[in-house]
């Protein structure tokens, strides 16, 4: 498993990436209402990153493939989990848990974030599923040191996810991220301390926590990218790129 290196040159170019892409994010945040489409959000990405001078992540990936990423975010509701397509019909409604993703390319370098919050207002567990998703990315986050393993990140997520009531998905995960969107190694949102690739100082990982009250079983739709929970239940997702060094973890995508 070939695992890149950063230099100090190259994180400040994913740090650079890091604020467009938080950039995009609070923009769409605050353009999130009941009745907007989803395609409209979409939009609002597309043009930030355009005036930036950055591309997106997301739009075409995979490059040769018979179905590219049409489109420069990711929007899920409610059931869906990861890699849900903007849509102009698609439209959010008063109550829905909604996550927004989007990747960011600059001078090279890619940043990766997502976050997840409710339209209008909504029942008590969404929000208590955006609380407890939310504040297991940091947990993972605080597992992001140098002589840890990748398994202790997944286990303190895993682990804090469980006491809460929660479940974590298994098939997804977070990942690598430098020059490229996905890069080794996969990260997964469980584990066991002690296990896996060795953190290094250098290392940039974009984590990932998956997170829902029921089943944690997932399917893809029709379209080639959706991925819903099979139990047409609720689930969450954050994310944030981060970079190992030897004076802690540092978020790179972190929201001001």
């Amino acid at each position: 498993m070939a695992i890149e290196i950063k230099n100090r040159d190259e994180i400040q170019r994913m740090r650079e990436a890091g604020r467009i892409n938080v950039e995009v994010l609070m923009a769409m945040r605050a353009a999130v209402r009941p009745g907007i489409a989803t395609a409209q959000l979409d939009r609002i990405a597309a043009d930030i990153l355009d005036k930036r001078g950055a591309k997106a992540a997301f739009l075409g990936h995979p490059k040769g493939d018979r179905h590219p990423f049409p489109a420069t975010i990711t929007v899920c509701v409610n059931h869906e989990l990861v890699h849900g397509i903007p849509s102009h019909h698609r439209k959010l409604a008063e109550g829905d848990l909604v996550s927004l993703d989007c990747g960011t390319i600059y001078k090279g370098f890619v940043a990766d974030s997502a976050f997840s919050m409710a339209v209008g207002q909504a029942s008590s567990e969404v929000y208590r599923l955006l609380d407890v998703t939310e504040q297991s990315l940091y947990v993972g986050v605080d597992a992001c040191i140098a002589g840890k393993r990748i398994g202790d990140i997944g286990y303190a997520i895993q682990r804090y996810v469980e006491s809460c009531g929660y479940r974590v998905v298994r098939e997804y995960g977070g990942h690598g991220v430098g020059r490229n969107m996905w890069e080794e190694p996969h990260i997964p949102n469980h584990g066991q301390p002690g296990k896996g690739v060795q953190l290094k100082s250098g290392m940039t990982f974009a984590l990932e926590p998956m997170v829902m009250p029921g089943d944690p079983t997932t399917k893809k739709l029709n379209d080639h990218w959706t991925v819903v929970m099979a139990d047409g239940g609720l689930s969450c997702h954050w994310e944030h790129t981060v970079a190992v060094s030897e004076n802690g973890p540092e978020i790179l995508t972190k929201w001001e």
